[in-house]
């Protein structure tokens, strides 16, 4: 036994397992290596512990206890584990061999890394401090205007006070503490949601980041914090709540990579031992070790990639840890989520971690049961960030009865210590009621006058003790093995992460293949838009176009980079706080993955456009093209991850590249020339690497080629005109020359030359290393796991009075944190509080019906047949009584609640349901209540008004609003919510705790008065024992008060279990165990198993934890009796159906009086449902000003940028060209736009989706009605902004007829990039995927508009019904039609055709005037016999002869338009019903078509 413990302690398991194991001699005894004939397993590092009288020392001769861990860790994997070996002593052989040589003697003799480790830690007055309130009211868009005004008010009224109320307030989160954590410890953190496990666990994992100040110290080892950052990060770890990991990698892929980047170089190895050999015994030591053997091919799978279960995951999780053989490890919250096996195996994973590799290990724990609890060492309550008791794990429970507390019978150590603190759930001693402690500063007072107290301050000092006498050996060994962070070097850390990138994309195969598809695709369209381009002046300016459009559409496909970049972003983080790698190897590694993907991709769409569009058709243009935009789009691809790796969130990166491609595309050269930029901005064309490549393919492209001049481009042309007196009307003509040399066209247009091809080449692969190396440093200077405090957000005037006062002062409100925690501390005493919850419930509307199910069968297809999940289930719930339903994971719990309450949409189910002995009514899933286990609400609505939407929509029609709303605020009063009534529901670390979430599920579903039964899915998931204690307080007060409430639950506390009246045991398969009453303390259920041949029950045992066993509930290897045929043959059974019968006969004789309102699918008419959602949204759009801003910057800036760029337009030909793409600018801000309003639509929908289409609170056209109609006035405001920044600096016609038309084709066009924005989110299924497809549909409109290329030059097959059905076309020409309408043209000088007069022409106008007149130009006499042709004389001539554009087309253009715009919203609808119920009607109709075949042939 250990020292230390006292005698009366029950024996550890493992010390039980030890004892009747086969290799156990002695106590002390030492596990043979088959190796080595003496070696002792794992000599521990530091052995010399102190045996003064009092401390809390553990007794360690190292090898008894890492044997008989490791024992016992084997023998319960023998009994309970997922992994199904036969031949187990030779197993047992197997793994100790294996872990004896990545642990033993041997290892730790030749490893200089070993014998410079850091064990233990020591933390003294440590206290943490941050920034924030703990409460804020919720921003308005009204902050945008009266953000400025308050703070004038401020200053003026509050004096001194509004002087310092611009510095955010400090707020302490930890309060001075002290204690250590020995090498081979375990530390369980305790604590309350909010109380600062987190933060200790994340200071003490040395991860300090978010935080203001850090004061105190923390040695490790005797080193402190800082010079551990500095040269040993690796030796310590903090693992967050999630496991983090990539989706498309197998079990092994993920463990091998972490083994690989932490492969010790030789000297550190075993003699003769190679990298491979250390990885492959390490790998399978780890697989054995923690269960993971038979998974090690499996995905590990994430949210949408399927793969291993929850707790095989947290296992992964764990054998990365110890891949890091750090010293110390926080685990923050892990079993979250796991039913009560796994979390169990979980733990007893850390405990063999801990011993294995002698670390110190710090774990926090919501819902701990006495089984776990027992197996750490020592034990740290924190009450509101102050120490409550930290000391022996077995001493806690006595210490805490001496403050006068008592622990009720059956309740575990580890919900004894967290209720000490909670006026609900804690029990004081009789007549110690005054003078137990109750604030946190209480409790922090009582310990730090403690015994306990005294005995840590002397472990402390014991352990420095011992460190301080190795220290001289350690610094020897420390000197002689310079210390790194990283295990391998830089270059091999590129290298193998390069491996990994390959095998993640390889594990996500479909996504890269279905990219190169639509690809492809595009490819084939653009190449037929240019298709075989002729080498004559008709072809000169679509030459250019196809150059342009290549360019630009490689480069925007690195757009798709942004999403990646943060959705790696958290795992790259988590390795490099293991130390797995630098940030910046990672990022050379996506460079480098990068060459063969982009190779591809630009082989394909290059191929196929390059030799579609006839161009040069050398190779050397050809390969010269390939590599300037092979090399461009690499550069692209780092630029967009250089915004990536600086941006806090994709939202900020998503601004600043939406700014950043409107510069890259304008100041590309093709649609504005260099000569004519104007000075302000034009220095962007020489930071512009898209620039660069145009200039080096154009030059490519055209410097050899010779332009044939062509009609209408020869000059003049007609019967009159005589040959050698011609000229050609593009520029860079030679006067009377019908031939153009290519190299003066792109000098004269657009300033280019062929000399600058290789030098161009230099600056852009200048700019890629540049931009790679940005990556690098802005990826290094990311901060993992930061820290801060959750917030309360309130709706400004509905906060409790001081925490108003205290945001507008800025000072922390006393009582926040008090009424953030929802019990009732602002009104009344404590014992108030105490005697109301334990009253009647007064007023909450009644169950009266009995709802009965029989035979209830659910089987769903599956590849090769069918598999059953639900088995000939029956029961009934009945007012009054709650009913739990029970399982091992995987049972089919979640699938029968949702069969009861008629949710399933795939498969059969079959069976009969009945309420009170007649078929459910249409309004059953209203008439219900369903608690969903992800608490799914609208994070911008306060506690009431979410409660209020349930109850105004899903109450009977009948029932006044008032009276609706009245009820609200009962049920408020029922959960205890009054303090947080008026605050914001919120999302991801602000808004209400995960417990408070948990009452408003609740809230919401009794506000709608829930007539038949009230359904909860895993009510107390996700929360400490505390909270999941107050949530079935409130569902027994609920049962009490009359409602019947079926729900499904996992790890239940004995305590928890007391309160159900009723339970529903399921085991795998989905067939019924027991379905009875429990009785008194689980009696009945105890006395049935144990009458039919289970084991015995312990008196102390968790009853639920018992049943499970007993049946072999999640134990692959149970070989007993089959429960469910026990239960199928017994008398109960017979019993339940005979009753079941009886309520049907009584029930369906006795005329119950049927509700009005029994008949009606939704309980409000559509009218009321549409007005309801729709206030609903626009209170969302109000409440997010961050959305409107992003969407007004957005506006303002493209528009100013687009006034600057075409400023002050005058007449000359190209300032006519610069109209048309000032307009085409317009339009192309609307992909940015989209790719804002997507997440909106998609949030709605899946609000609905999730929770309310079940609940049939209002129907799907409400949904889209709601999520259309707020978007339109905030972007018709944002139009008339773009307008006023955009029109009148372009010095576009002043009259007022051109000004309001253009204005109303904005805003029209606003209406229509909102419909196309939503109809494609409409039918995807995630963002991503929407986001995805924008660009696609976006090139596809502009494409054919006639601008890319002019309608003349286009093919006849896309001219004859493309054009015709593009909505750009009739964009462009209502707008353009309007711009030039009667501009008169002049052309300058370098935009003229010269030609010489002939001999015998009088005058130019004689020569060509007839000529000119009717081409609509006009010719000028240059002098010295020479004539100049201007190709048009005004604005109409140049739309209407190169753009096919007509003013007269104005109004039907406009109507035109007004009908796509229908069309998109049309498509809204129709895309929604079809994604939200059409294909699902469809899929249920095939799955129960493929199930019943699949039935025949089975039989």
């Amino acid at each position: 036994m250990e020292k230390g413990s006292s005698p009366g302690d029950p024996p550890r398991d493992s010390e039980q397992h030890l004892r009747n194991s086969q290799y156990s001699t002695s106590e002390a005894t030492t596990l043979p290596s088959p190796n080595s004939g003496e070696e002792k397993f794992f000599s521990p590092i530091n052995t010399n512990q102190s045996g003064r009288p009092g401390t809390i020392s553990r007794q360690w001769s190292g090898a008894p206890r890492s044997g008989d861990e490791f024992t016992h860790a084997l023998s319960h994997r023998q009994t309970s584990s997922t992994y199904t070996g036969k031949g187990e002593p030779d197993d047992m052989d197997q793994v100790i061999r294996l872990v004896s040589r990545m642990f033993g003697h041997e290892r730790k003799a030749n490893s200089d890394e070993e014998q410079t480790r850091h064990q233990g830690v020591v933390w003294k007055d440590l206290t943490v401090k941050g920034v924030g309130l703990g409460a804020a009211l919720q921003p308005t868009n009204a902050d945008i205007f009266l953000g400025l005004p308050r703070m004038i008010k401020g200053l003026l009224t509050k004096g001194r006070k509004g002087a310092g109320a611009g510095r955010a307030p400090l707020r302490t989160i930890l309060d001075d503490f002290t204690g250590c954590v020995r090498p081979g410890e375990m530390l369980l953190v305790l604590g309350r949601p909010g109380s600062g496990c987190s933060s200790f666990l994340k200071t003490i994992g040395n991860q300090r980041s978010g935080y203001k100040s850090v004061e105190g110290e923390i040695h490790y080892g005797g080193t402190d914090a800082d010079s551990m950052l500095d040269k040993y990060r690796s030796e310590v770890l903090y693992n967050p709540e999630d496991d983090l990991h990539y989706a498309t990698l197998t079990v092994r892929e993920t463990l091998m990579f972490a083994l690989k980047t932490r492969t010790p170089d030789k000297a550190s190895r075993l003699p003769g031992e190679s990298r491979a050999d250390y990885q492959e015994t390490f790998l399978s030591a780890i697989a054995k070790l923690f269960w993971i053997e038979h998974c090690l091919g499996t995905k590990v799978g994430g949210a949408i990639v399927r793969g291993v279960s929850g707790g095989e995951k947290k296992r992964v999780s764990i054998g990365e840890a110890l891949v890091t053989k750090a010293s110390v490890q926080c685990w923050d919250n892990s079993t979250k989520g796991l039913d009560a096996s796994t979390a169990s195996e979980y733990v007893q994973s850390l405990r063999s971690l801990t011993n294995m590799a002698n670390a110190s290990t710090l774990v926090a724990l919501y819902q701990a049961s006495e089984t776990l609890y027992k197996q750490f060492d020592k034990v740290m309550l924190i009450e509101d960030g102050r120490c409550a008791y930290f000391g022996r794990a077995d001493k806690a429970r006595d210490y805490f009865e001496q403050l006068g507390f008592e622990c009720p019978p059956r309740w575990t150590t580890a919900d004894f210590l967290t209720s000490v603190s909670d006026p609900h759930a804690r029990r004081a001693k009789e007549d110690w009621e005054d003078r137990i402690p109750r604030s946190a500063e209480d409790f922090q007072r009582a310990y730090r006058n403690s015994e306990e107290h005294k005995e840590n301050l002397r472990d402390i000092e014991d352990y420095e003790q011992e460190v301080e006498s190795q220290a001289e050996e350690r610094e020897e060994a420390r000197r002689k093995a310079p210390k790194k962070n990283f295990t391998v070097p830089f270059h091999k850390q590129v290298l193998i992460l390069t491996e990994r990138q390959f095998r993640i994309m390889y594990g996500d195969k479909q996504t890269l293949v279905g990219k190169w598809a639509i690809l492809t695709f595009q490819a084939l369209i653009v190449g037929s838009l240019f298709f075989n381009l002729q080498q004559t002046s008709g072809g000169v300016f679509t030459r250019g176009g196809v150059m342009f459009f290549v360019l630009l559409f490689n480069a925007l496909l690195a757009l798709a980079e942004l999403t990646d970049v943060f959705q790696h972003r958290p795992v790259m983080l988590k390795h490099k706080t293991f130390s797995f790698y630098r940030p910046s190897a990672y990022a050379v590694a996506q460079v480098l993955v990068d060459v063969p993907i982009i190779f591809i991709q630009v082989t394909l769409f290059e191929v196929i456009v390059y030799f579609m569009a006839n161009l040069q058709r050398t190779p050397s243009q050809f390969f010269i093209n390939f590599l300037f935009i092979f090399t461009l789009t690499m550069t692209m691809y780092s630029f967009f991850r250089t915004v990536g790796s600086f941006s806090q969130s994709l939202d900020v990166a998503t601004r600043i590249t939406g700014v950043a491609i409107q510069a890259l595309v304008v100041y590309t050269g093709y649609l504005i020339p260099p000569w004519k930029m104007h000075p302000w901005l034009k220095w962007l064309i020489w930071i512009n690497p898209v620039q660069y490549a145009f200039e080096g393919i154009m030059a490519n492209e055209f410097y050899d080629l010779d332009i044939q001049c062509v009609t209408p481009n020869i000059v003049p042309d007609g019967p009159n005109a005589q040959s050698g007196h011609q000229s050609c009307s593009i520029q860079g003509s030679t006067p009377d020359q019908l031939t153009v040399q290519g190299s003066n066209y792109i000098q004269s247009a657009f300033t280019y030359s062929r000399s600058h091809l290789w030098r161009n080449f230099g600056i852009i692969l200048a700019w890629l290393i540049l931009f790679v190396v940005t990556t690098m440093i802005g990826m290094e200077l990311q901060k993992p796991n930061k820290g801060g405090s959750s917030v309360t957000i309130f709706k400004r005037g509905e906060a409790p009075k001081n925490v108003e006062e205290a945001v507008e002062h800025k000072e922390k409100p006393g009582d926040v944190e008090a009424a953030s925690n929802g019990n009732i501390r602002n009104g009344g005493s404590e014992d108030d509080a105490s005697d109301d919850a334990g009253g009647k419930v007064e007023g909450i509307a009644k169950s009266t019906s009995i709802f009965t199910f029989q035979d209830v069968n659910y089987t769903i297809p599956v590849s090769g047949g069918k598999r059953q999940l639900l088995k000939d289930v029956q029961g009934y719930v009945r007012p009054g009584r709650l009913t739990a339903l029970v399982g091992a994971s995987g049972a089919g719990k979640t699938t029968l609640l949702n069969a009861l309450a008629q949710r399933l949409d795939f498969g059969v189910v079959s069976g009969t349901f009945l309420v009170d002995g007649k078929p459910l009514p249409r309004s059953f899933q209203r008439a219900t209540g369903f608690a969903e286990q992800q608490d799914i609400h609208e994070p911008t609505a306060t506690v009431r008004e979410s409660l209020r939407f349930s109850a105004l929509l899903r109450q009977p029609k009948e029932v006044p609003i008032q009276e609706k709303y009245d009820y609200c605020e009962k049920i408020i009063d029922l959960l205890e919510m009054r303090p947080i009534a008026g605050a914001t529901v919120g999302a991801g670390g602000s808004g209400l705790n995960s417990e408070q979430r948990k009452r408003l599920t609740i809230a919401v579903e009794l506000a709608s008065k829930p007539s038949l039964l009230l359904f909860l899915d895993e009510p107390t998931s996700g929360l400490d024992s505390l909270a999941a204690f107050n949530i079935v307080r409130f569902l027994r007060r609920l049962a009490d008060a009359g409602q019947a409430i079926l729900c499904t639950i996992h790890q239940p506390s004995a305590v928890l279990f007391e309160m159900f009246d009723d339970l529903v045991l399921l085991k795998s398969g989905g067939r019924t165990v027991y379905n009875g009453e429990l009785g008194t303390d689980s009696s009945k259920l105890i006395e049935y198993f144990e009458r039919n041949g289970g084991k015995k029950c312990p008196h102390d045992a968790n009853p639920a934890e018992y049943m499970l066993e007993v049946i072999g509930a999640g134990n692959p290897e149970y070989k007993g009796q089959d429960w469910g045929d026990v239960w199928s043959e017994s008398q109960e059974c017979q019993a339940l159906s005979d009753e079941i019968k009886s309520i049907i006969d009584s029930r369906r004789g006795g005329e119950q009086e049927r509700n009005k309102d029994d008949d009606r699918e939704y309980a409000m008419p559509i009218w009321t449902q549409i007005v309801a959602v729709t206030k609903r949204s626009f209170i969302v759009y109000w409440r997010t000003p961050e959305y409107n801003i992003g969407k007004f910057a957005l506006h303002i800036f493209t528009g100013l940028f687009n006034t600057f760029t075409f400023w002050h337009l005058g007449n000359s030909y190209i300032d006519m060209q610069s109209r048309l793409f000032s307009v085409f600018m317009t339009l192309t801000i609307c992909p940015p736009l989209i790719q804002q309003l997507q997440p909106r639509f998609l949030h709605f929908r899946a609000l609905y989706e999730s929770r309310e289409a079940n609940s049939k609170i209002y129907s799907w056209t409400a949904f889209v009605t709601s999520a259309i109609l707020p978007e339109l006035p905030y972007s018709i405001i944002a139009g008339s902004i773009y307008f006023n920044c955009w029109y009148w600096g372009v010095w576009f016609p002043r009259d007022s007829f051109s000004s309001g038309f253009t204005w109303m084709l904005l805003s029209l066009f606003e209406l229509y990039y909102i419909g196309v924005g939503q109809f494609i989110a409409a039918f995807s299924p995630n963002e991503l995927f929407a986001s995805l497809l924008v660009p696609c549909f976006f090139t596809f409109i502009v494409a054919f508009c006639g601008v890319v290329v002019p309608y003349i030059a286009l093919p006849t097959f896309w001219q004859s019904w493309m054009y015709w059905l593009t909505p750009f076309h009739y964009l462009l020409e209502a707008f353009l039609g309007v711009l030039v309408h009667r501009v008169p043209m002049e052309c300058v000088e370098r935009e003229e055709a010269r030609f010489s007069l002939p001999p015998g022409a009088g005058s130019c106008q004689e020569y060509a005037g007839a000529f000119a007149s009717q081409a609509g130009g006009y010719v000028t006499d240059a002098g010295g016999g020479m004539c100049a042709y201007c190709l048009y004389s005004d604005g109409d001539q140049f739309a209407s002869s190169s753009f096919n554009v007509y003013y007269a087309h104005k109004w039907r253009d406009y109507g035109i338009l007004w009908a796509f715009v229908m069309f998109n919203f049309a498509a809204v609808f129709f895309f929604s019903w079809l994604y939200l119920h059409g294909i699902n009607d469809m899929k249920r109709w095939f799955s129960a078509r493929k199930t019943k075949k699949a039935a025949p042939e089975e039989d």
